[in-house]
């Protein structure tokens, strides 16, 4: 049985707790990195060794947000999403009081396992909790605390190494994560249709969803975009530093701008895909994607500052409408039972595209620059690899529009009744 439509009160406290549970695993991701020098003088360890305090966390909640959607929908997604926030907060604090640098690393393994369960069922409870009228809203206030945690992770964490040391880095996400899970209990809906009952069909898994041409698409084409999007924090970088000469802190706060935009441009695009549809929002933050992967495709060598940040500002402005839109077209269309699945897979794949950027797109880019050793290359190297690399990433822009428009052209048909096929058409009299 489906769940009351909640008041607005139960709405705006459900939002808020949807919105803590969201943005404390995207400051847990990036306030840590700020970490690393003083990791290493802490313990006396190689930076090799230290990195592990990210990647542990990475890769926990890389390998385990499908399953943990998966097990929301299966023991109620409520019950587990709290139990992944009470797991986050008691890691946080096994982190901050981590007496040696393997402790640290596998408690940082299970603060990345409660962040998979809390950010796979987040965006489920969103789709449950909201009118199908305000769900794009909904969503894009999650991709702000998203952003915003990430904005603000390394400036909070240099705080912390500044004034009470590492450990507080950690050691906050404590009253942050209890708040969070006493406004999850207060607020956050009960009884979630559960997909173990015997007129649900078949037990949600990858393979089910993936026969849905709207799930399907949407993982592609999220994975591509948040390719694009790692590509620019890759890149980036070594553009602002070496080509343009900026230092360290103009290229820290030009790298900022991005996060910012999408901060602010979070709910106006939820907004957006709610008024005039999720399926043209994402075409229109495409195109934007794209449009800005050609400009700085299209720079030349010794283009001006002000060319590189407008044309960030298009590119992260087109993932903000994009990533709203889309995550509302998935959500809302699968059937209730499996939005914990299609969350995890949403995870899933916006992780692979984080990878990915990191990964292929940085070996793109080395190798265009032509120099192994990026810290020496020639500033006109530099711009040279900057414009191959994002030549590419049109190029796979391109890819995710033909994707977009064959889905706005291709209606989804109407979701089978959910009612046993004994009731859903009567007997006929013989």
């Amino acid at each position: 049985m489906d769940t009351p439509h909640p008041s607005p009160l139960q709405r705006r406290g459900a939002l808020a707790a949807l919105s803590l549970c969201m943005l404390l695993p995207s400051l847990a991701t990036s306030s840590a990195s700020v970490a690393l020098p003083s990791l290493a003088s802490a313990f006396h360890a190689s930076f090799n060794s230290v990195q592990w305090v990210l990647l542990a966390y990475l890769l926990a909640t890389t390998a385990l947000v499908v399953s943990a959607g998966r097990a929301g929908d299966a023991l109620g997604r409520k019950r587990t999403l709290l139990a992944g926030m009470a797991l986050f907060t008691a890691a946080s604090a096994a982190c901050g009081l981590a007496p040696t640098l393997p402790a640290l690393i596998a408690a940082r393994a299970v603060q990345g396992a409660g962040a998979a369960i809390v950010t796979a069922l987040a965006m489920a409870f969103v789709a449950d909790a909201m009118p199908k009228s305000r769900v794009g809203g909904g969503m894009g206030v999650l991709g702000a605390m998203t952003a915003a945690g990430t904005a603000l992770g390394p400036s909070l964490g240099g705080f912390f190494i500044a004034t009470v040391g590492w450990r507080w880095i950690f050691l906050a996400n404590v009253p942050a994560g209890l708040a969070a899970l006493w406004l999850a209990y207060m607020h956050l809906p009960r009884g979630m249709p559960q997909a173990a009952k015997p007129h649900a069909g078949p037990a949600p898994g990858r393979p089910v969803l993936l026969r849905d041409a709207t799930v399907a698409s949407g993982l592609a084409m999220n994975a591509i975009v948040s390719t694009l999007v790692m590509s620019t924090l890759v890149v980036g970088p070594f553009y602002l530093s070496l080509a343009l000469q900026l230092d360290a802190a103009r290229v820290g706060l030009v790298m900022s701008i991005g996060p910012a935009v999408v901060a602010l441009t979070g709910m106006p695009a939820g907004r957006l895909a709610d008024r005039f549809g999720a399926p043209r929002t994402m075409v229109v933050g495409l195109a934007c994607t794209t449009a800005a992967c050609f400009a700085l495709f299209a720079l030349p060598v010794a283009s001006n500052l002000a060319g590189y940040i407008s044309a960030i500002v298009v590119l992260t402005l087109g993932y903000s409408l994009f990533t709203t839109a889309n995550n509302t077209a998935v959500m809302s269309g699968v059937d209730p039972a499996r939005r914990g699945a299609a969350s995890g897979m949403l995870g899933l794949s916006r992780n692979a595209g984080l990878i990915a950027g990191a990964s292929i797109m940085g070996v793109l880019f080395a190798a265009a620059c032509g120099s192994d050793d990026l810290a020496s290359a020639a500033p006109g190297a530099v711009a040279h690899g900057m414009r191959v690399t994002f030549g590419i990433g049109a190029t796979l822009g391109m890819v995710a529009i033909a994707i977009a428009l064959a889905r706005l052209r291709a209606p989804r048909p109407p979701a089978p009744s959910c009612r046993p096929s004994s009731r859903a058409v009567p007997a006929s009299p013989r």
